[in-house]
């Protein structure tokens, strides 16, 4: 505590800003080469930290101690993500309010984190849920709700240079009207429909056990929610979306300038999804069924078509009666097609996605009662309902060619369709659909070309006859950002009488979340379609329905009742961190060029190093990087990418023990007799997990440091292994790390007398080379974050030191300080006992003298006839021909007076001799 009541009171790990009122002339590091360093901040949950959660921060605590003594200005801050689920759930279930749950929270979490010797700006600390804070976050959505992206420029723009454009009659208007001869209305609506930030009626992911809209990145593959495991259903709602896919090409192409993991990349591009192919145009008699197909030259055979049954054209197709000749088997039984699509939509809609769209699944649908007509070759298709096809995807319909396509193959078995090959299969293909390469057939004017050249001049053929265009489309879908919660960022948006949104000036932010008495939103039955959620705010009347003047007097308006998503707090936070007690920007330009601007030509900016687990390697990294490039386009940021270099830490696991019943036990209450575990003496039986509550296996920080001290379980974790590599927690090998720090302590002070036993004279040539070695490997390691080599490094210098009589000065004083960014409190002390007054926090790291990581001898293994026979040191710098000599002296007995035929030296590692 002494140590960390020290820093804190004079702010050590304080980094001055290039100016404003964090600037600081007289920093140790004012002026010095600046280094960013930050953490993926943590959900600050009622349960604290366990072991697993601080490998991360400890890690960039370690790496910017160093840094600091090896001469940059580094800011290394913490925050908190705090608006979340899980305070809104205990708040419905015991009323306290989420606020006080998430700052006793929080406050929690700072006591563990300050605990451990972490050496943050305290001065920069900031929680999602300050009103301080998401005012700049609501401000940020204002920023992208007024703006819209030209594909020209493939940048962001200010709407209002949108509005110019079509003012001027550089645009022309969906209908070709003159912008004059719209009414306000029509305009509004244009212009709405080009934000980046927008509401939309569209299929959503309603979880109903949440109460709440899901993006479609927090729904698991098995269609359920990513927190709490709840059933998640399709639904069509009016939501606010976000355009991140205008940003698709950005986003893919700008991550070739990022310093991340291959497999995050990797990850990311396969998120985005970026597809090439065409948009094809299939008539029908109320009006044409787009699809995006990346095998536009199968068109050919394309016999039937299916919809998504939330598809805006099925109510439109839908006759009254069956058309004459209708294949029984399309009708599902029904009387009218009207019949057979309520039915079917009914059993869809109780279906999650992952449900709908299982491989392994029986093929279902319904005809619709309509056709649609093939354009390449004018033949009839029929049109169906298939709940495989999904609303949110593509163009929410396809165009079935069976003869390439397994699923499409299932579903014309199933319902008696034709099936047209459209790739000739080869001779010995036996299966189904083939989905290979081959020479096209039955295909007119592309039979005998490849797939490329048949993609290319069926391409070419659509755009001619003016029914379809080469195209380029994305997985990635619209980021859906609102929430039906109580806690969250309230949006700056209100609703004037035409029901259209209008922005919120920025000096009426913050817009405060208003207190309510009920924190639970009110869920439909997921079997009711028609039904909607009811919001948290939506009750709270009097802040819903509001009178303001936006500027042409007072008037009568209506909140958005949804809030923002946890997401949206966590997109930004590496700008306030620079910057947090601006209340009048964002951050300072010249403050975030010096934190984050590019430092050379093409470079992409952002943060120097940024760690955190995988579980982010999709979601808040590509909702941030979206964030900034909006922010970068519009002139607030330098750097058009937040993050520069990621690192992912692994994880630390734990055993787990369950009974015979497969019941979980305390982990800490088993014993292991001869090989086997015990509880309550009967045997369990041992398995890995991820630490938690529910295997009961759970370590905290706060034990470790009761019963070991911080510092070593600092150097246990680092020493564990790879930072980047998960590993096994074991507590009894915690002892080992807390022995070496005791070895450390007993070459400084003497533990009968307390006296140090550090001495003036000189190390001998061995130990200082020895030291000099271990600097230079404990540099490169701390260089490269290779924390459990260098700590390797020096337990090998402790253990050449601990049989000396005496420490030399100079060798002490370079391993406390190598050690203090593992064990800084440790190391303070031990510093304090050389006499020195003040921290070490800015006394240069040691620095290897050159001269002595040169070996002055080099032993030879020397082997006769492949076996080793003797040792022979040399110096490092001899002849050829000397260590030849050497060696053959050495090995006189075992040559029995015979001439060797061979004598191969291989300098610096061995000598081989043949006989």
């Amino acid at each position: 505590m002494r140590w960390q009541d020290f820093w804190e009171a004079h702010g050590t790990f304080d980094a001055p800003n290039p100016t404003g009122d964090l600037a600081d002339p007289g920093h140790p590091r004012a002026g010095a080469p600046k280094l960013h360093v930050q953490d993926m901040f943590p959900y600050p949950s009622g349960a604290g930290l366990h072991v697993g959660h601080p490998l991360g921060y400890i890690g960039t605590d370690s790496y910017t101690r160093y840094k600091r003594m090896a001469g940059y200005n580094v800011l290394h801050p913490m925050g908190f993500d705090a608006f979340g689920l899980p305070a809104e759930q205990y708040a419905v279930q015991t009323g306290t309010h989420p606020r006080i749950t998430t700052e006793a929270n929080v406050e929690r979490y700072r006591g563990q984190l300050r605990r451990l010797g972490l050496g943050y700006d305290s001065r920069r600390w900031v929680a999602t849920t300050d009103v301080e804070y998401y005012r700049w976050t609501q401000w940020i959505f204002l920023q992208i709700f007024n703006s819209w992206y030209d594909a020209d420029q493939r940048k962001a723009r200010p709407i209002e240079e949108l509005i110019s454009a079509y003012e001027a009659g550089e645009r022309v208007t969906p209908d070709g009207r003159p912008w004059s001869e719209l009414s306000a209305v029509e305009r509004r609506r244009i212009v709405d429909d080009h934000r980046l930030a927008y509401v939309s009626e569209a299929p959503v992911n309603w979880c109903p056990g949440l109460g709440t809209v899901l993006a479609n990145e927090e729904v698991t593959p098995d269609g359920r929610s990513e927190r709490g495991n709840y059933p998640v259903f399709q639904r069509s709602l009016k939501q606010w979306m976000m355009r991140i896919t205008a940003y698709g090409d950005r986003l893919v192409e700008d991550l070739d300038t990022l310093d991340w993991p291959e497999p995050v990349k990797l990850m990311q591009r396969n998120w985005i999804g970026r597809s090439t192919g065409a948009h094809i145009a299939f008539p029908t008699d109320v009006a044409p069924i787009r699809v995006f197909t990346t095998r536009p030259d199968t068109v050919f055979g394309a016999t039937y078509m299916v919809l998504a049954p939330e598809h805006e054209l099925v109510d439109q197709l839908v006759p009254e009666q069956w058309p004459a000749g209708t294949h029984e088997v399309w009708t599902g039984g029904h009387a009218t097609p009207a019949e057979a699509v309520a039915e079917y939509r009914r059993a869809a809609a109780a279906k999650t996605e992952a449900e709908r769209t299982a491989e392994s699944k029986e093929k279902t649908g319904v005809f619709v009662g309509a056709y649609a007509t093939n354009p390449v070759n004018e033949e009839r298709i029929p049109v169906f309902i298939a709940d495989y096809v999904l609303a949110g995807y593509g163009t929410g319909a396809i165009m079935a060619v069976p003869g390439q396509d397994e699923r499409d193959w299932e579903f014309a078995e199933v319902f008696e369709l034709p099936i047209v090959r459209t790739v000739q299969p080869p001779a010995d293909f036996d299966g189904k659909a083939y989905t290979g390469e081959g020479p096209a057939i039955n295909s007119a004017f592309l039979d005998g070309l490849g797939i490329a050249d048949a993609k290319a001049r069926i391409i070419e053929w659509l755009e001619t006859h003016q029914v379809g265009a080469g195209a380029v489309t994305y997985r990635l879908r619209d980021w859906l950002f609102s929430r039906q919660r109580y806690w969250g960022e309230p949006f700056p948006i209100v609703y004037d009488e035409t029901g259209l949104p209008v922005a919120l000036p920025d000096a009426m932010l913050p817009v405060e979340l208003p207190e309510v008495d009920n924190f639970s939103p009110r869920t439909f039955d997921p079997d009711d379609a028609a039904s909607t959620p009811e919001t948290p705010l939506s009750r709270a009347q009097e802040w819903v329905e509001v009178e303001l003047d936006l500027g042409d007097g007072p008037k009568r308006y209506t909140r958005e009742t949804n809030t923002m998503p946890q997401w949206a707090g966590s997109c930004w936070y590496e700008l306030r961190y620079l910057d947090p007690r601006n209340d009048k920007a964002l951050v300072d330009p010249e403050i975030e060029r010096y934190w984050l601007g590019p430092q050379f030509p093409g470079d992409c900016g952002g943060v120097d190093l940024y760690i955190g687990g995988m579980e982010h390697a999709v979601l808040h990294l590509l909702y941030a990087r979206f964030w900034h490039k909006v922010l970068f386009d519009l002139g607030h940021v330098s750097s058009f990418e937040p993050f520069r270099r990621l690192f992912n830490q692994g994880y630390i696991q734990a055993y787990a023990y369950r009974d015979a019943r497969g019941v979980a036990v305390p982990a800490e209450e088993v014993e292991e007799r001869d090989g086997k575990y015990f509880y309550e003496g009967l045997e369990v039986f041992r398995e890995y997990g991820k630490m938690g509550k529910s295997l009961k296996n759970v370590v905290t920080p706060d034990e470790m440091c009761e019963a070991y001290g911080a510092d070593t379980f600092r150097v246990y974790e680092m020493a564990m292994g790879p930072l980047d590599v998960s590993r096994p927690w074991e507590t009894r090998a915690v002892v080992g790390s807390q022995r070496f720090l005791q070895r450390v302590w007993r070459l400084v002070v003497d533990e009968s007398s307390g006296a140090t036993r550090v001495v003036d004279e000189p190390a001998d040539d061995k130990t200082r080379r020895v030291l000099h070695k271990v600097i230079d490997g404990v540099r490169n390691d701390m260089d490269e974050l290779r924390f459990n080599t260098a700590i390797a490094k020096l337990i090998e210098l402790t253990n050449a030191v601990t049989p000396l009589p005496a420490t030399p000065r100079e060798v002490a004083e370079p391993l406390v300080l190598m050690l203090s960014p593992f064990a800084p409190h440790i190391a303070e002390e031990l510093w304090q006992k050389l006499g020195h007054s003040g921290s070490l926090a800015y006394v240069e790291f040691p620095v290897a003298d050159p001269a002595l990581l040169v070996a002055d001898s080099v032993t030879y293994p020397v082997q006769v006839n492949g076996k080793v026979r003797g040792r022979v040191e040399i110096s490092a710098s001899a002849e050829e021909e000397s260590v030849r000599e050497a060696a053959l002296a050495a090995v006189g007995d075992h040559l029995g007076g015979r001439d060797p035929r061979k004598v191969i030296v291989v300098p610096g590692r061995m000598v081989s001799i043949v006989v």
